[in-house]
């Protein structure tokens, strides 16, 4: 009944969901308070108080034709709220006319892979990377290629992305601060990796889309500073979501937007618009669409992450774990004490301790923890770390 490519697909599904129902089942034998789970990247702080206060006001009202279609790229005013917010930040002038409106980040990406991909055209994608990326670019009859980020920073190499160019690549996926890492790549880095980009693009008669995925693009933290990609790459189109810096991810509410440096754009929307229709998508979420005007700069208490942040190093730190402290996101990313991370992994699981394999973002002996959950399951984890440390 099930196709083979699903079938196949299935024996390398994501290792995520695979580790977070290792701990359901220690759940249900310990109970939840004494099993550490940092598997899954499901925020527990609650939405702004504005964005709850915005929800029911659309709840509540009484205007016609609240919950029906609208145009397939979404509300009109929503749209330039959201693009003049973009023209604040890049000073480039975003309309209304440069953005779709999106159900969250990964219906948004499958969208833009649809609309630019031919098959067997090439998307480059820098490792440690969102599992998810290499299903949504196979569903599209792209090409994964992966590029490895230095492993010491987790910034990625410009040189090693321009030998990675070929005339049949379209695009590269950007994604800071990054999933799993929480690094928030430099704009020094970003403006070398540009020229090159731009170089190839010179050599094979191409255009290079860069694809920014920046669902974590409000959650930083220490004073660091996001570039926007439309500042640095004319061919950009940006992928949002509101899952993150809202803590809404169970809504689906998200945008694409497309750089007007471009030039004419109006073919790449109509296909973006298209694609949204085609692919079942419709149309994003008609209320959550309503709510962002009067709370599109709402942010959840990025201190409470910050916080945990620092708990979260200072205990794996402190067991003897090798880990780059990041800047944004809510996730850590340490060395496993030896190669084979998915049977460390497993180990793990002697002590409750519920954690990720690199293996599943593209980098092998690493391992991540998502600490997007309660302060006391961070502070009780300690003996558990020790306890995992000192078996290796």
């Amino acid at each position: 009944m099930v196709s083979e490519k699903i079938t196949a697909n299935l024996s390398r599904a994501s290792w995520i969901r695979a580790m977070f129902e290792q701990g359901e089942k220690l759940r249900k034998e310990y109970g939840a308070e004494n099993v550490f789970d940092f598997s899954l990247g499901n925020p527990d702080i609650e939405p702004p108080a504005v964005v709850k206060e915005a929800l029911k006001k659309a709840i509540l009202s009484d205007a016609p034709g609240m919950h029906g279609y609208m145009s397939n790229a979404g509300y009109l005013n929503v749209r330039a709220a959201i693009a003049a917010r973009l023209q604040r930040t890049t000073g480039i002038p975003v309309g209304a006319e440069h953005v779709v409106m999106g159900c969250g980040a990964g219906g948004a990406m499958n969208v833009v892979l649809r609309t630019i991909l031919n098959p067997g055209e090439e998307v480059i994608v820098l490792a440690p990377y969102f599992a998810e990326y290499l299903f949504y670019i196979d569903n599209h009859g792209g090409q994964a290629v992966i590029v490895d980020t230095d492993r010491d920073t987790f910034q990625p190499d410009p040189s090693k992305v321009y030998a990675a160019i070929t005339p049949k690549t379209k695009a590269i996926i950007i994604n800071s601060p990054n999933n799993p890492t929480g690094v928030v790549y430099t704009r020094d880095m970003l403006e070398k990796l540009a020229e090159r980009v731009h170089a190839r693009e010179k050599e094979f008669g191409t255009q290079i889309c860069v694809i920014s995925d920046e669902p974590y693009d409000k959650i930083i933290y220490d004073g660091a500073v996001v570039t926007p990609l439309f500042n640095v790459f004319k061919n950009a189109i940006s992928v949002n979501s509101f899952s993150k810096s809202m803590s809404l991810p169970g809504e689906r509410i998200g945008f694409i937007a497309v750089n007007p440096l471009m030039g004419d754009t109006s073919e790449l929307i109509d296909g973006l618009i298209f694609s949204t229709r085609t692919l079942g998508f419709v149309n994003a979420p008609a209320l959550f669409q309503r709510i962002l005007p009067e709370s599109l700069d709402a942010v959840v208490d990025t201190d409470a992450y910050k916080k945990r942040r620092d708990m979260l190093y200072d205990i794996i730190t402190g067991a003897g774990f090798n880990c780059l402290k990041p800047q944004g996101a809510f996730y850590l990313f340490p060395q496993a004490p030896v190669e084979d991370d998915v049977a460390f992994c497993n180990a793990a699981l002697k002590y409750n301790l519920v954690i990720v394999p690199g293996t599943g973002f593209g980098c092998k002996g690493f391992f991540r923890l998502a600490y997007c959950v309660d302060e006391k399951a961070i502070r009780n984890s300690k003996k558990a770390f020790e306890a995992l440390a000192a078996e290796y």
